[in-house]
């Protein structure tokens, strides 16, 4: 245990470097230097007899510096959520020590690291449930030279390409007696590729046919998370909308073509509710557009529910999304006959579990093709595809996160639906509760950002784009690439050890 302990503190600092270039404190590129740490510590370790309990506690130690602070809005849902959600997300960071344990015997190593620590980062984001796509090294490349990359070749790879810069700073560590001309080639590569030429690669734009006004909506929370009465969000999200009727009949603004409420912007579904319908139908006649209302519906039980997005216009409900990646322990709960009598928070805070979809989320109104997706689908890489691909022309994030609030998780969340505009060129538009509410152009800057924490109303025309980015196309493409490089590069590398 001695043997191991500076290495233990070793790869937990690199964690928590990593976890810097996250909110709350988003410091640039810190990130790449404790991804370097981490592979510098790697290529140590494949010189050592360890046991593979010790490689383990290595790992797992390098995944709690990193995810610990990176998720510490968990504590705000409840401190043994939070230590769980930690715990199992550190884990998966002993078989990615592992992998690059093993291809650190090939020279090739500084390519072979980024293909392994991509390939970890697949696997944590897809298993256990849906995945926990939180803390990809893409994510970080907001408001750097480097976020270009996303739009040409995807979330995926462009992990890969700050884990490669990590891994060239990685390797003049490891081989500081190199030629002078093999470093500062290095030194010119790394520049070249992470800020020359993203710089470049950023300025490609969608095409772009039309505009429509589009208003969003922020209505507030009535007090602390829970303590309201069924039916009160959606009183002040509605009293919000008659504010923005006021403002389109005195000309102050432009009529909205479409109208955008958040998730959970209603928790009485209207479909059983005639005064609740009645009164959306009412708003969206006196503005003459239809609303997207976000909101929780009656599931097919009475133990269950739909967390979804639906059109609703003057003449009633036209289409729906259902949310497709429901939150485990957050909005159904796995094992529930088991886990219900052991933790009774459960069947308190989440009484009906939610059923996802299995429609794609796309949907017409008010002449717009909308890509649905409702707070953390905006994470998933797929979902974001197939919005493109079925001819969406903006993407709404429906968001809610009201339990979070005073936390770095809306930033966070934030971030990633800032990358996606720039990766699927197309502008994001996110209503929320009581923040973050905002409209984000293609390039990811943000036009308009509401207030938090109080009613607000946002409205832009907002360009129309068609057909897909090179990255949404090949995207995927390239992460299969990556991921089989991955496999055959720890294949060989077993081989040689």
């Amino acid at each position: 245990m001695l043997a191991v302990r500076p290495h233990l503190l070793g790869a937990l600092l690199c964690g928590v470097l990593v976890s810097l270039s996250f909110d709350p404190l988003a410091l640039p590129y810190v990130a790449i230097a404790g991804v370097a740490g981490f592979f510098v510590l790697a290529h140590k370790l494949a010189n050592l007899v360890l046991t593979w309990r010790q490689v383990t506690m290595i790992g797992v130690a390098f995944g709690l510096g990193f995810m610990a602070p990176l998720i510490w809005w968990m504590n705000a849902v409840s401190h043994g959520a939070y230590l769980a959600l930690v715990l199992v997300q550190a884990l998966y960071f002993a078989p990615v020590l592992m992998g690059l344990r093993v291809v650190a015997w090939q020279p090739w190593w500084p390519v072979a690291m980024p293909l392994v620590w991509v390939l970890g980062e697949s696997v944590r984001s897809a298993v256990p449930f849906s995945g926990f796509p939180w803390g990809r090294l893409a994510h970080i490349t907001i408001d750097t030279p480097l976020d270009g990359y996303v739009r040409w070749v995807g979330q995926p790879m462009t992990s890969f390409i700050v884990a490669l810069l990590a891994a060239g700073l990685a390797w003049f560590v490891v081989r500081p007696r190199e030629r002078v001309r093999l470093v500062l080639a290095g030194a010119i590569a790394t520049f070249v590729v992470g800020a020359v030429l993203p710089v470049g690669l950023a300025g490609g734009e969608r095409g772009e046919s039309a505009t429509a006004e589009i208003a969003l909506v922020q209505g507030n929370i009535p007090g602390d998370f829970l303590t309201w009465q069924p039916g009160d969000i959606f009183k002040l999200h509605a009293a919000q909308t008659d504010k923005l009727v006021e403002r389109v009949a005195s000309s102050q603004q432009p009529r909205p073509d479409l109208v955008l409420w958040p998730e959970n912007a209603t928790d009485v579904d209207p479909f059983h509710d005639a005064p609740q319908a009645e009164r959306i139908e009412s708003l969206a006649a006196k503005l003459g557009a239809p609303i997207l209302v976000g909101g929780l519906f009656d599931g097919p039980t009475v133990n269950t529910a739909y967390n979804a997005g639906v059109v609703w216009t003057a003449a009633g409900p036209e289409g729906r999304y259902v949310k497709r990646k429901v939150v485990p322990y957050g909005e159904y709960v796995p094992g529930r006959l088991i886990l219900g009598p052991l933790v009774p928070k459960f069947d308190r805070f989440i009484p009906r579990d939610m059923v996802p979809g299995d429609q794609p989320n796309v949907l017409s109104a008010g002449g717009v093709t909308i890509g649905d997706t409702i707070c953390w689908d905006i994470a998933f890489d797929g979902l974001l595809r197939e919005a493109v691909a079925g001819g969406a022309q903006v993407i709404v994030v429906q968001t809610s996160n009201a339990s979070f609030t005073g936390t770095a998780q809306p930033e966070q969340q934030f971030k990633i639906s800032r990358l996606r505009a720039i990766e699927t060129g197309r502008w994001v538009l996110i209503p929320s509760t009581n923040g973050i509410s905002a409209i984000v152009d293609s390039t990811g800057r943000v036009v308009a950002r509401a207030p938090m924490h109080e009613p607000a109303l946002l409205s832009a025309a907002v360009p129309l784009a068609a057909g897909p980015t090179v990255g949404v196309r090949i995207g995927h493409w390239l992460q299969y690439a990556l991921l089989l490089g991955a496999v055959v590069a720890i294949g060989i590398g077993w081989r040689r050890w």
